[in-house]
């Protein structure tokens, strides 16, 4: 394979695959707790004679941008935002627990409080379970009070389980979420804070992305356009070998 070839059709791979991401991006820029993938690509040179100033592309695992996105005031009870770093963590059915930054709640209908995913969200005993006609007040080191109406007094009933690892050790998902290698304990009374009846919305910068995204685009025509060059010189070099053998 001529070498030019190669080494535009890893480059047009690279491209293709950071519109994929950019796209993703694009796609989440309104999920509640989003973050940014980053997709990271590097130039590594050809070997061989004649190709010492020729290199091809490689990617290496995507990352994550943990950037604190805008927190929005919804006054809904079941909205939570971290205040800086954090996560919060829910239970996959298969009884894994992963991380995540969104804050949007809801109660299933056994009364289990659901985080990201529609996944179970983890107190510090387990999932927590809101009792029927109660209204929540969440405070801002995750105690979970409730107000039934009946007895004078708030009762508590759990805490969520917040977590704060360091960024670089979690790994995402296919599903979104972030999973973590290392089984994660509680966060240290009040070292993670929310907030109440905010929610944090998606780090995407949506006219960054699309300015990339226009970038990434002519970056795949100009490695396509490559490879139709080497193939309309590879055609013209035959005709003139066959010009010289008649």
């Amino acid at each position: 394979m001529d070498r030019l070839v190669f080494s535009a059709m890893t480059g047009a791979r690279a491209a293709l695959g950071q519109m994929a991401i950019t796209a993703n991006n694009l796609a989440n820029a309104s999920t509640p707790g989003f973050r940014e993938q980053v997709a990271a690509f590097r130039a590594v040179p050809m070997g061989g004679d004649g190709a010492n100033t020729r290199s091809f592309t490689i990617d290496t695992t995507p990352g994550s941008s943990f950037l604190q996105g805008s927190v929005e005031s919804t006054g809904n009870a079941f909205d939570v935002a971290i205040a800086d770093r954090g996560f919060f963590v829910v239970r996959r059915a298969d009884g894994q627990e992963v991380y995540s930054r969104s804050g949007r709640l809801s109660v299933n209908a056994q009364g289990q409080l659901m985080g990201a995913g529609g996944f179970p969200l983890m107190g510090d005993g387990g999932p927590i379970t809101i009792p029927p006609n109660s209204r929540p007040e969440i405070a801002d080191d995750g105690t979970v009070t409730i107000f039934d109406g009946v007895s004078p007094q708030p009762q508590v009933i759990g805490r969520l389980k917040l977590v704060n690892p360091e960024p670089r050790s979690l790994s995402r998902a296919a599903d979104g979420l972030f999973e973590s290698q290392a089984v994660l304990g509680s966060a240290p009374l009040g070292e993670v804070r929310i907030k109440q009846g905010f929610l944090e919305g998606s780090n995407v910068s949506v006219a960054a992305s699309m300015v990339a995204l226009v970038s990434q685009q002519r970056m795949f025509d100009l490695n396509i356009k490559m490879v139709q060059n080497a193939d309309t010189n590879a055609r013209s070099a035959n005709g003139i070998m066959s010009l010289s053998r008649g």
